[in-house]
């Protein structure tokens, strides 16, 4: 009997975690499953045959899209290849929605049946891609507690699996626990895991330490060095602004970052909802090119970016977007926060409501009992 194969994408940082623990699931439930597809250094080490390594394809806005045109149709001419060659059982897409979509156009004309699993955010914006999913994906498995309504007014089939970050062993660790009084703060600084991200937020944020260092001198640093950068990049963007006297560079995963922080100044993602699963008060930044902001903001409906405060349905923890997040109002908002103990401990109350509504653990066994279903209704 031919051996089953899962083809599995996902083009960033976040997916490539969250797809690597699900190969692991569907791994203990059928261990003569293979697997192959686009993805980074977690998949590959899940046992993942890896055709294109996702941090070639990984964008953020229009105008970094366009630059990265090239390399991307060409990871969308292999991945079709691959599809029409091997014929696998399943496709499974994680996010990556304008890459993703268009392999499950392919998929779709050959009969391969499609599990999209941590699926684009057409709730908040280009909300027209329904429609598209609907006619091209079998199966929806989502990870926030509110989107499962959204696609069943769109009668499309879906699962609210819960949020794979609660299945990280991390996330069974004890919560951050913040001291009466703060006179020697710990600041995590998140700027994302993609180049772009981190050449447009570190340098705000090496800016913003050096404004609260002026009035709170005790105060260090830990900088988060995502999988798909190095410390070499982290300390030549940072340049003169980096003290290692101040800074640490560290690549451990974000949680960790986030239990050692007092404060945590973080790049919009889905990072940011392990400040949640932490409990450690955050200040959420994001910025992109400006032609990427200015059409963005016209595609964008909902009022905030961050997914933490999506969750809460409010304003929980302050969003600095594009011209707002400057050195000045990161730093003298971090200061304001530091000196405000009870502020961050209300805050820190509020993350753990937020944490209640991500589902619970199991995310990535409930998607593995979808997908093995899928492969036996095709069979």
């Amino acid at each position: 009997m031919k051996k089953k194969c899962i083809m599995i994408i996902a083009g960033e940082a976040s997916g490539d975690l969250h797809g690597a623990n699900l190969v692991k699931a569907l791994r203990q439930k059928d261990p003569s499953l293979s697997f192959v597809g686009i993805g980074g250094r977690y998949l590959k080490d899940a046992g993942v045959d890896i055709l294109i390594d996702a941090g070639e394809l990984a964008v953020v806005g229009i105008t970094e899209a366009i630059a990265k045109l090239p390399t991307l149709l060409n990871g969308l001419k292999q991945a079709r290849l691959l599809l029409k060659t091997m014929m696998p059982d399943l496709l499974i897409l994680i996010d990556f929605p304008d890459f993703n979509l268009r392999i499950a156009s392919t998929a779709k004309k050959i009969n391969i049946p499609i599990l999209y699993y941590i699926t684009p955010q057409i709730w908040a914006w280009r909300s027209g891609r329904v429609k598209k999913i609907k006619k091209l994906v079998d199966k929806v498995a989502v990870i926030l507690p509110f989107e499962a309504e959204f696609y069943q007014k769109h009668d499309i089939p879906v699962t609210f699996v819960g949020h794979p970050l609660l299945d990280l062993e991390s996330s069974l660790l004890p919560g951050n626990s913040l001291p009466k009084s703060l006179p020697n703060p710990l600041i995590g600084l998140l700027p994302g895991s993609r180049d772009g991200e981190i050449t447009r937020h570190l340098p705000v944020m090496l800016g913003a330490a050096k404004i609260i260092r002026q009035k709170l001198p005790n105060a260090r640093f830990i900088i988060s060095c995502a999988p798909t950068a190095s410390i070499e990049q982290i300390k030549a963007i940072g340049g003169s602004d980096y003290d290692p006297d101040y800074f640490e560079i560290v690549e451990k995963p974000a949680q960790t970052v986030f239990r050692q922080s007092t404060l945590a100044i973080a790049a919009s993602g889905t990072v940011t909802l392990e400040a949640a699963i932490t409990k450690t008060p955050l200040i959420i930044i994001y910025r992109v090119s400006f032609l990427s902001y200015w059409l963005g903001r016209a595609l964008i409906r909902v009022k905030n970016i961050g997914l933490i405060n999506l969750v809460a349905e409010k304003d929980l923890v302050p969003e600095l977007i594009q011209n707002e997040a400057t050195p000045e109002k990161i730093g003298n908002l971090a200061i304001n926060m530091l000196k405000n103990s009870a502020q961050l401990e209300k805050m820190q109350e509020e993350l753990q409501k937020v944490n209640k509504l991500l589902g619970g653990p199991g995310a990535s066994n409930r998607v593995a009992h979808m997908a093995l279903d899928m492969m036996t209704l095709n069979s």
